[in-house]
């Protein structure tokens, strides 16, 4: 596997026909509500082939980007105001960098004037700016539309600002906005994927170190396909901290037996089950999940990298049953999207993914099953919850950048 280390900071430069579609009109409203010539950058969601809730307990993950994305068209200020619309939303609010942060709003702007905020309180110092934010990332379906929102958003920040854009420090800023300004304590794995993602590959990350393996994800005859369940379940981020305080319990209470643990990360599969029967059966559950998780992961990126499809299928589906029933973060729905799936004659594996309680499933399969799959899912699923899912065909594209 190519182990790479992470891209040297800069601009990814594109060329703007690529993204036509999205950012005409962007640019347009933009001239419209502010005036001027903007400047456009994108950041794009993102899928989690597998290793899930794993980041947070420091551990590997294997997302990809997908072509999907957060666009953002920037014009600088000669002031400190920033002022934001959406065209998603068709709200538009306003901050100023020299007075104190607005109280946290439970809404979009929270990501916003959090990653400006978090910029600003790690040394930069930034511009006014003016910005008109689209994008086609599904908000609540686990496809890291947040990253996707904060990374962007970010990166314009920056530029703007004629800051050094170092790609990973870009990260980590979205990360700390979103435990300091929204109160979501996410791991690092959605804004990594945002900025280190490369076309045509996944990438394993290391939680802890924050090294990146890119995997090749180019034949031609495997298909990549998310299913959005349309259900977004108020439990989520609720349990979303609740899972993580479980995770960092079981820590806590395996560390008289393996005194050099920081993390469910540092514990081995055998070592888990050597001492699982000392811990409570909530959070022994919950501990399993985590530690067979990183396993799996581990397992399925040799798996993509020797092309192994059955096996990374087989993981997958692995995956899937262990975030269920230990984990018990899936639902009803996420669960007969993968049943469903799995009866399509040329699917290796599915599984749900991102944070659960509702969101999207990602399925791998023959790329001659998808029309059979899209058309097979999209009637039971409808016929079983009474909605119409989102079938997408996704390709792993590249990372955050300014269009050109």
């Amino acid at each position: 596997m190519e182990n790479a280390a992470a891209p040297g900071p800069g601009f990814h430069f594109i060329q703007m026909n690529q993204y036509e579609q999205q950012t005409g009109r962007l640019r347009s409203e933009f001239q419209t509500l502010y005036g001027g010539e903007p400047r456009l950058f994108r950041a794009p969601g993102r899928v989690n082939l597998i290793g899930e809730h794993t980041d947070y307990n420091e551990g590997f993950v294997l997302p990809m980007a997908i072509d999907r994305s957060t666009f953002v068209a920037a014009g600088v200020r000669g002031d400190r105001l920033v002022r934001v619309r959406s065209l998603n939303f068709s709200e538009q609010f306003e901050f100023d960098l020299d007075l104190p942060p607005m109280p946290r709003r439970g809404i979009w702007p929270d990501y916003v004037e959090g990653i400006a905020r978090v910029l600003e309180a790690t040394g930069t110092r930034l511009r006014g700016a003016d910005l008109l934010i689209d994008s086609d990332v599904p908000v609540g379906a686990g496809l890291s539309s947040s990253a996707a929102l904060e990374v962007s958003v970010g990166f314009a920040l920056l530029a703007l600002a004629g800051a050094e854009i170092d790609c990973t420090a870009l990260a980590l800023a979205g990360q700390q906005a979103e435990h300091e300004y929204v109160g979501a304590k996410v791991g690092i794995m959605d804004q990594m994927a945002a900025v280190h993602s490369r076309a045509g590959s996944a990438i394993l990350l290391d939680c802890r170190t924050l090294a990146l393996t890119y995997l090749p994800l180019s034949n031609p005859e495997v298909a990549i396909v998310v299913c959005d369940s349309r259900v977004r379940h108020k439990l989520a981020s609720s349990e979303y901290n609740t899972r993580r305080a479980e995770c960092e319990q079981g820590v806590e209470l395996l560390r008289p037996f393996l005194p050099g643990i920081q993390a469910l990360r540092d514990v081995s599969v055998e070592e888990f089950q050597r001492y699982e029967n000392h811990l409570p059966e909530i959070i022994r559950r919950r501990c399993r999940h985590v530690v067979t998780e990183n396993s799996r992961t581990l397992a399925a990126a040799n798996a993509l990298w020797s092309e192994r499809t059955d096996e990374f299928g087989r993981l997958m589906i692995e995956s899937h049953r262990s975030l269920r029933d230990d984990y018990a973060v899936s639902c009803a729905e996420l669960n007969l999207l993968v049943e469903t799936a799995l009866e399509v004659e040329g699917v290796y594996g599915a599984r749900m993914t991102g944070g659960g309680f509702g969101g999207c499933t990602v399925s791998l399969m023959r790329t001659d099953a998808v029309a059979d799959f899209s058309a097979t899912i999209s009637a039971r699923y409808q016929r079983g919850t009474g909605f119409v899912p989102g079938v997408y065909l996704v390709r792993a594209g590249g990372g955050a950048e300014e269009l050109t």
